[in-house]
């Protein structure tokens, strides 16, 4: 009896312990079913993943996109520019060419103005004169024939008179010197004296050679004498 009742124990055991394996080999086949079952939907995830980005490439080859990724109309877009630019800088350099050319053109045109206008300004000044040399010659002639004085003084002074009227009209004036302070601007000293008083100190006492100008151009400076 002792025995029967210890084996039915042992009987249970095992019962339980195969239960126990069956129930981990079905769940250790359940895990594995369930594992592989991940992978599966996985490897579909990669395939759609792998149609959406050749189905992307093909929409972005009729886009216009180049084997390497690079947009063709871009590429076009860039070529018209430089199209542009090229015409762009033709034109200008033709511009630029035209304006030089008339530029040197004016240069030289003014240059040759400048050349006659001092011809042009020396001839006139002859020809104003040539009446004053008329008047000289014709004095000179008069005079082996007059013993008065007095007519030959005459004629000199409307002979002079007559010059300075000419230098007047060209804006050619005299530089007034003789009791003026002295200016280094108009006037030129050649010599110094002591001054008489103490207002002529820094003036000019004499003239010895009468300064010109035309309009505010000084010609010829004025050689006086300094009172220090």
């Amino acid at each position: 009896m002792k025995e029967v009742e210890n084996a039915e124990p042992k009987d249970d055991v095992n019962v339980e312990q195969e239960c126990q394996q069956e129930h981990d080999n079905l769940s250790g086949e359940t895990d594995k079913n369930q594992t592989e079952n991940v992978d599966s939907e996985e490897k579909v995830d990669e395939n759609q993943e792998k149609v959406g980005n050749s189905s992307e490439k093909t929409e972005e080859k009729k886009k216009g996109k180049s084997f390497f990724g690079r947009n063709k109309s871009k590429e076009d877009e860039l070529k018209k520019q430089l199209e542009e630019a090229g015409e762009k800088y033709k034109d200008l350099n033709d511009r630029f060419l035209r304006l030089y050319s008339e530029f040197d053109n004016y240069k030289k045109r003014t240059n040759r103005e400048k050349l006659d206008l001092l011809s042009t300004a020396s001839e006139k000044v002859i020809v104003g004169l040539l009446p004053v040399i008329d008047d000289f010659e014709r004095a000179i002639a008069a005079n082996e024939k007059v013993e008065d004085v007095a007519a030959i003084k005459e004629g000199f002074v409307l002979i002079y008179n007559k010059l300075l009227q000419l230098l007047k009209r060209f804006d050619v004036e005299e530089i007034n010197a003789k009791g003026e302070e002295f200016n280094t601007d108009f006037h030129e000293a050649v010599t110094h004296f002591p001054a008489q008083n103490e207002e002529d100190k820094g003036k000019v006492i004499d003239v010895t050679e009468k300064g010109y100008k035309i309009k505010d151009k000084v010609i010829r400076y004025s050689k006086v004498v300094v009172a220090n």
